[in-house]
């Protein structure tokens, strides 16, 4: 039996951690302004998430909509934020930032890496806009905590990035590819069992534990559906 397949919730409030964990959740990405793709939750935000669950909480780095880190002042708010988490009990994070060739800015990354002093953390769908998916792993590869990459294999979506996604896992362990792969954008469930058959085991999902939209709470019902599907 392969092992337990880990499934990931996005999470904007304690009520929607406590749905996510209920329905079967091992994890949740903690975001505020889904508007905006998702930015840093505040810090009270955080606290009342921790507070209300005890499964795994990886939280977001990001100041603003796509995937640019920002001018000087954002980057060095994004950094006051990191650590002001990371004090509060914060131990695993999100983050990724590209330069305007399409490869990994690596100044503004490895300063928040620095920020969260030795936390895990999530390379998120950057890398589906990146210009060289595989010069950014190998950018990347060398940091310390970074253990996942969030991606759809493309910036259109997992049904369009299934190729890219089978091709990165069956290169699991090779240099630049130790990170686990989090497959998340698009994904729905009828996606999961070429997946899993391909060695993947760890899953995202936002929309899909709220069928009834973003301005709903998350859904246990819909996470449980998930939890079984990746059980099956």
């Amino acid at each position: 039996m392969s092992k337990r397949a880990v499934l990931e919730v996005i999470a904007l409030d304690a009520e929607d951690a406590v749905a996510a964990q209920a329905g079967g959740a091992d994890r949740l990405e903690l975001v505020t302004d889904m508007a905006a793709d998702g930015l840093t939750p505040s810090l009270t935000a955080f606290a009342e998430i921790r507070a209300a669950v005890d499964i795994s909480l990886r939280v977001m780095l990001r100041a603003s909509d796509g995937f640019a880190a920002g001018d000087e002042q954002t980057v060095a708010a994004l950094v006051r934020d990191a650590r002001a988490l990371r004090a509060a009990g914060a131990d695993e994070f999100v983050l990724g930032f590209l330069d305007e060739t399409g490869a990994a800015d690596l100044a503004a990354v490895e300063r928040l890496v620095a920020a969260i002093d030795g936390a895990r953390w999530t390379f998120h769908r950057a890398i589906d806009r990146a210009a060289d998916r595989d010069s950014l792993r190998k950018q990347l590869a060398d940091l310390p905590g970074l253990d996942t990459y969030l991606t759809a294999g493309s910036a259109e979506g997992v049904s369009g990035g299934m190729p890219v996604l089978l091709a990165e896992a069956a290169r699991a362990g090779e240099p630049g590819y130790e990170q686990q792969i989090l497959v998340g954008g698009g994904l729905g469930l009828g996606h999961v069992a070429q997946l899993r058959a391909a060695g993947i085991s760890a899953f995202h999902i936002g929309g899909a534990a709220r069928p009834s939209g973003w301005d709903a709470p998350v859904s246990a019902a819909a996470v449980a559906e998930w939890r079984a599907a990746l059980d099956a």
